[in-house]
């Protein structure tokens, strides 16, 4: 049994609510690229793949943080995601929001760390603050897209390219 600095029980239910926040993007995003599939957009069907391992690794990542300090991570059962969408644009929109609510935990982790002067778990968060600028910025410029390209069967196509280079992109390596 690893025994080093001990989690508050604030910051511990906290982070096991972002393990629970973090599986159900992934799951979240593995419906939408469901959808995507059987829908006929086979770049942005990858793009969420990809995009639903990034998410399940983020959960590992704060299950070791926990187990690293001789805490038992608790492993959800989450409720199944919506696996119907009336257009790419509102399941990129969903996306995004579900990416906000993320940043929000996030920072109320961070709040919590600060408040409690829990010096390990903020740098350990620094990470994910970062992440999260990064992953609302990736949404809001696809989003953008639809502005730019159109909403046409033509626009909607380039989009779904577009998608397909950044699932085939290089992922900025885990910290």
């Amino acid at each position: 049994m690893l025994s080093i600095m001990k989690l508050s029980p604030k910051m511990k239910k906290a982070l096991n609510d972002q393990v629970t926040l973090e599986t159900s993007a992934a799951n979240s995003y593995l419906a939408m690229a469901s959808w995507c599939e059987v829908t006929g957009y086979q770049g942005a069907a990858d793009y969420f793949y990809a995009q639903s391992d990034e998410e399940r690794t983020h959960m590992l990542k704060i299950v070791h943080y926990l187990n690293s300090l001789g805490t038992i991570a608790t492993i959800p059962a989450t409720k199944a995601p919506s696996s119907s969408y009336k257009s790419l644009e509102m399941l990129i929109n969903t996306a995004l929001k579900n990416e906000q609510a993320v940043t929000k935990a996030i920072h109320n982790m961070v709040e919590i760390a600060q408040k409690e002067k829990d010096h390990s778990t903020y740098v350990f968060l620094e990470w994910f603050v970062n992440e999260q600028v990064q992953e609302e910025t990736k949404f809001e410029t696809i989003i953008q897209k639809f502005d730019l390209l159109g909403r046409d069967k033509l626009g909607i196509n380039e989009i779904d390219k577009f998608l397909a280079t950044e699932a085939t992109a290089p992922a900025d390596p885990v910290a």
